[in-house]
């Protein structure tokens, strides 16, 4: 949580297989607007925290009206850039786009077969939205021999029923159906989206025959963006996934950390005022100025990266108050100008490194309680990571101090607080409870962070090895995924316990505010 250097809770440690800036390399074609093809994905492996790269397979004439003329160069020219990257750069990832004939389709799997990628995502570029045939024919018996190297395919509905042999579906039941038809045929999980059906939900489910999920069928709910923006969103997506998934190694908690993201470039996509037809989505929507340090945070795009869902934004709305408050402190302004007395400071890190072991009891119960298994090891690593973080704490800052650890009474209270959330019972409570540690603290890190940037980060500043924590965008990611797993809590309760999760949450948004105030009243 507050500490420096720390892995992003919810994220494996493991650097074997999971690092925190995975390397991913999109295998697609050129889009000169930039919306979609290789210059979405690498805006959206950038936006997910990945370092990007690309192999182009082909060059395209168009803008937001659509697509004029493509050109295909030479596969024999694709395998040299594939080997080219492979035989210097160790891939993480590898993001599969428009492939445009049989030879580059067989270009591709030869590289494949030999490299052996450990995440392997395929959007099956085939048919556009507008129902223009994207791939001949004659090629798609090439881009079946595909799949099978695929971990994990994202079709648009069309595709889907192309690559199932059905008639395209209709209604979301059916479109599961032949997602299940298509996982048991490749072997690869199927990222079945709902974006095209009619209606005010748009649903995505990963479904796959092998268990390798916590179910056959994994959904995860959304609600329709009303937008005209939505060129590259396929694109964008399935890169988005394809980082997120180095960086977890799970595909329900990469699902669940990409779509809020993805929900927020589409309502943000009007901002960027970019041709007269169907624009681009706002990659970067999460990056954005944030409020100066002692003024108001209310109605500030400050949240604008980390809501994500109806109950989210409840959420959000009811902590506007307690955020404006951390900013008016006179620690956060002290601690931003550089001006906080070391003492202050020394014994907010004691608080803190007491806190944490306390906060990470309440996150292994929320881990015993979450219903499915990505949000169980979500909770369950932050916990532990909460153990490391304290020890960081101890080891880096609190050794080089002299301060005395005494329990204060706010930290006491609000840990009570979390440990009564843990043991009423309620999942929903207590993850309502845990959150604002996570968003409060992220949206009040990156705001100092930034205006030490805006400042030139001066060296000389007694805290600039601290403020410069503050740009974890591991941390970030994992807030996301906190919001995201409580907004699906939320959607799912009744009135009452919603009731009762806003109550816990607006009270940890207190405590926040406290925590934060704690250091000026000790001194």
């Amino acid at each position: 949580m507050r500490a420096a250097r720390r892995p992003a809770l919810g994220s494996s440690t493991s650097e074997a297989v999971l690092r925190d800036t995975p390397r991913v390399l999109s295998i697609a074609g050129s889009d000169p607007s930039g919306g979609a093809g290789i210059q979405a994905d690498l805006k959206s492996i950038a936006a997910l925290g990945g370092y990007g790269m690309a192999a182009i397979t082909a060059l395209t004439v168009q803008n937001t009206r659509g697509v004029q003329d493509v050109h295909v160069p030479p596969a024999a020219f694709l395998r040299q850039q594939l080997d080219a990257i492979s035989d210097d750069i160790i891939i993480d990832a590898v993001k599969i786009g428009m492939l445009g004939n049989a030879e580059v389709i067989d270009t591709v799997r030869s590289w494949l077969e030999k490299v052996r990628p450990a995440v392997v995502v395929l959007d099956p570029v085939m048919v556009a939205t507008s129902g223009d045939r994207l791939l001949k024919e004659s090629a798609e018996a090439a881009l079946l021999a595909l799949l099978p190297l695929a971990d994990l395919i994202t079709p648009n509905l069309a595709e889907l029923a192309i690559l199932a042999d059905q008639p395209q579906a209709r209604d979301w039941a059916t479109a599961l159906e032949q997602g299940n038809r298509l996982a048991a045929a490749s072997g690869a999980t199927i990222l079945v989206k709902g974006g095209h059906l009619d209606g005010g939900a748009c649903p995505d489910a990963l479904v796959n025959a092998a268990g390798l999920l916590s179910g056959p069928v994994v959904e995860v709910a959304g609600d329709r963006i009303p937008t005209r923006n939505s060129h590259g969103t396929g694109c964008s997506l399935s890169s988005a996934m394809a980082t997120a998934q180095a960086r977890l190694g799970d595909w329900e908690a990469s699902l669940r950390q990409v779509k809020p993201w993805l929900a927020g470039a589409l309502r943000a996509s009007g901002l960027l005022e970019v041709g007269g037809g169907n624009g681009p989505i706002h990659h970067f929507h999460h990056v954005q100025q944030r409020p100066a340090i002692g003024k108001p945070a209310t109605g500030e795009p400050v949240a604008e990266e980390f809501v994500a869902g109806e109950f989210a934004g409840t959420l959000r709305q009811a902590a506007a108050p307690d955020l404006d408050a951390i900013y008016r402190l006179d620690f956060i302004r002290g601690l931003a100008a550089g001006t906080l007395g070391e003492d202050q400071f020394a014994y907010y890190l004691a608080q803190d490194a007491i806190y944490l072991n306390g906060y990470s009891r309440a996150l292994a119960r929320a881990s015993a309680l979450a219903p499915t298994e990505a949000a169980q090891l979500f909770w369950a690593r932050s916990a532990q990571q909460c153990l490391e973080v304290e020890s960081e704490l101890h080891r880096t800052w609190l050794s080089t101090r002299t301060v005395e650890h005494v329990l204060g009474a706010v930290t006491k209270s609000y840990v009570d607080h979390l440990l009564a959330a843990s043991a009423a019972g309620s999942y929903g409570v207590l993850v309502a409870a845990l959150l604002p540690c996570f968003w409060l603290y992220a949206e009040v890190g990156q705001t100092l962070h930034a205006q030490f940037l805006a400042a030139g980060a001066p060296e000389e500043h007694p805290y600039a090895e601290w403020l410069r924590t503050y740009a974890d965008e591991a941390f970030a990611q994992a807030t996301r995924e906190a919001i995201a797993l409580a907004d699906e809590a939320g959607s799912k309760a009744s009135a009452d316990e919603q009731a009762a999760m806003l109550q816990a949450f607006r009270h940890s948004c207190r405590f926040e505010v406290d925590f934060f105030d704690a250091p000026r009243l000790h001194a």
